[in-house]
């Protein structure tokens, strides 16, 4: 039977890109973007992206009910969060101050906030193409050399409480938390659907992952 990768529809984000990039490096999936929580909650695999304002997204997941669907698939089968999908994981985001999913422990900051980044003249949102710098090896990373580049677009940052959760670094001026992992769990703060070879590559990974 064909793997089924649920792709969570809560109204925000570039879900067709998505779509169309997990259907490239899966042929033999079923991918499907789905807003209903039964769906969420029998597919084999999930990735959650998002894209926007944390406090809209928030809003809109609860609006459509899928609070609780997307908890159960982030403690249960393989999880791929992708730029705000990663940020709702944990507990809350500068960002309106808005409470999150709080899955992870820590917080989401703004870029802001940190001086050295206004004094680097470094513009806000962070926007373009980016190194990706691994911290430990991770069946997602395989066949992707240490500091390729993907593809960003954000103005905040996770901040892990748990040091152990960062997957992979980046430099905007300073170091912040670009990529996370935990048993079944992995996210991403860029968007690999954009990021060209090393992108696709990640997914396709993400679709072959027992962990």
């Amino acid at each position: 039977m064909a793997q089924r990768i649920a792709i969570v529809d809560y109204g925000m984000g570039n879900l067709r890109s998505v779509e169309k990039a997990l259907a490239y490096v899966a042929p033999s999936a079923l991918v499907a973007i789905t807003a209903e929580p039964e769906a969420i909650r029998s597919a084999d695999r999930v990735v959650f992206p998002g894209q926007g304002a944390m406090p809209d997204c928030m809003k809109c997941l609860a609006g459509r009910g899928l609070g609780e669907a997307v908890r159960e698939a982030a403690s249960s089968k393989p999880f791929l969060g992708l730029c705000i999908g990663l940020q709702m994981l944990f507990e809350r985001s500068d960002e309106g101050d808005t409470p999150g999913l709080a899955i992870l422990p820590g917080e989401v900051l703004a870029f802001a906030r940190a001086e050295q980044t206004r004094e680097a003249g470094c513009k806000i949102p962070h926007m373009g193409w980016n190194e990706a710098w691994q911290v430990n090896p991770h069946a997602l990373w395989r066949g992707i050399p240490d500091g390729a580049r993907f593809y960003f677009v954000h103005s905040y940052y996770c901040a892990p409480r748990d040091p152990a959760l960062t997957a992979a670094f980046s430099r905007y001026p300073h170091a912040f938390t670009s990529a996370i992992a935990r048993d079944n769990i992995f996210a991403t703060q860029f968007h690999p659907e954009k990021s060209s070879t090393a992108g696709l590559r990640l997914l396709e990974n993400f679709a072959l992952w027992n962990p």
